[in-house]
């Protein structure tokens, strides 16, 4: 009865988006609040307040306290709050159109291709007239989209029937090439390119609100692009043909998905570095909590995803501080037993059908 009623209690909308709002708040406040400074929780909402609306006095503010809430916490929190959000979204739109829980950026190889568009801008110093800093996230963005559909094609070429498994294999094949590809451009540059051995395992450290102004606008365009196709995504989730016959224009829509999910990973990648399994643990875990609806998954993906992030760097600066270990190994070694689970319990419904 009483796991009824907990169920009953998730199925609900709004509940859900209580649920999922109130982990977000937590996740920021805790965010800024916890450090080598430590800042109470009162103190960060009249900070955040008296920047935002000057209700409150900054006189009446300690001003380390809010140095380090506005110059150095409330940014980082709010990047890896987005990386977070777009992983998050991208992965669960990915599972929705290839039908498949184990579908994410990372094994599909669309961040290792943003990372090697990445790479090759910052070492060769690339910038684009006109748009400047918005170069290294439109590089990104470009390679992680070619990848997307060199798996595809070469998934086709393998399988015309392009399984779902075939696809995540060919996935992993061409993330493990490009991440073999980077790993030979620094070891022949030297000591050149090692600084970004630690950005290509992810992180949000010292990246301030620069950082924030060039992901903002394609988390936004993305994330639009992919609540608009909700509708579209759950009549694929049943398969393209069924979808058709409801009146989908599926390759259109398939490559509108594809296009925005590939935005989002660049621009995350573009960043924070490879920040690995957000894309495919959070919106496995939205999905066993509020369902598949994607008109509610995505959303309730982005608010997930955004507080596990925040808090995933959260404890990757405290848990051996003051050193810092990368983001991206707090959520692979999060991630990755997630993912053999998911893989045992495919395993154990495909005995049992």
């Amino acid at each position: 009865m009483q796991r009824l009623s907990i169920q009953k209690f998730l199925n609900n909308k709004i509940a859900a988006y209580l649920l999922a709002g109130s982990f977000l708040l937590f996740s920021v406040l805790v965010g800024i609040s916890i450090g080598t400074v430590s800042v109470p929780i009162f103190t960060i909402i009249e900070i955040i307040i008296s920047k935002l609306f000057g209700s409150i006095s900054m006189d009446q503010i300690d001003p380390m306290f809010s140095s380090i809430v506005l110059n150095i916490r409330l940014p980082r929190v709010i990047l890896a709050g987005i990386v977070g959000a777009s992983l998050a979204i991208a992965g669960a739109a990915f599972q929705g159109l290839l039908r498949n829980p184990l579908a994410d950026p990372y094994t599909l190889g669309v961040s290792s291709g943003a990372s090697v568009g990445a790479v090759l801008t910052l070492f060769f110093q690339l910038s684009i007239p006109v748009i400047g800093s918005f170069t290294l996230p439109l590089l990104s963005i470009l390679f992680s989209w070619a990848t997307i559909f060199f798996v595809l094609a070469f998934a086709r070429k393998i399988e015309r029937s392009m399984r779902v498994e075939t696809i995540i294999l060919t996935g992993i094949i061409f993330s493990s090439f490009l991440g073999a590809f980077i790993s030979l451009m620094i070891a022949l540059t030297g000591d050149e390119l090692r600084q970004i051995i630690g950005w290509l395992l992810g992180s949000v450290s010292m990246r301030g609100w620069e950082y924030i102004r060039i992901i903002l606008p394609f988390f936004i365009l993305g994330s639009i692009i992919l609540i608009l196709n909700a509708k579209e995504l759950n009549a694929m989730s049943f398969g393209e043909e069924r979808a058709h016959h409801l009146g989908v224009n599926v390759q259109k829509r398939k490559l509108i998905i594809l296009t925005a999910g590939s935005i989002l990973t660049g621009a995350a990648v573009a960043v924070s570095g490879t920040i690995g399994f957000v894309g495919l643990v959070i919106p496995h875990l939205s999905r066993l909590l509020w369902g598949p609806d994607h008109r509610h998954l995505l959303p309730l993906s982005i608010l997930t995803g955004s507080g596990f992030l925040i808090l995933a760097d959260l404890i990757s600066r405290t848990i051996i501080s003051p050193t810092e270990l990368p983001i991206g190994v707090i959520t692979a070694l999060i991630g990755a037993p997630v993912f053999a689970l998911i893989l045992l319990q495919r395993r154990r419904v495909e005995r049992s059908g």
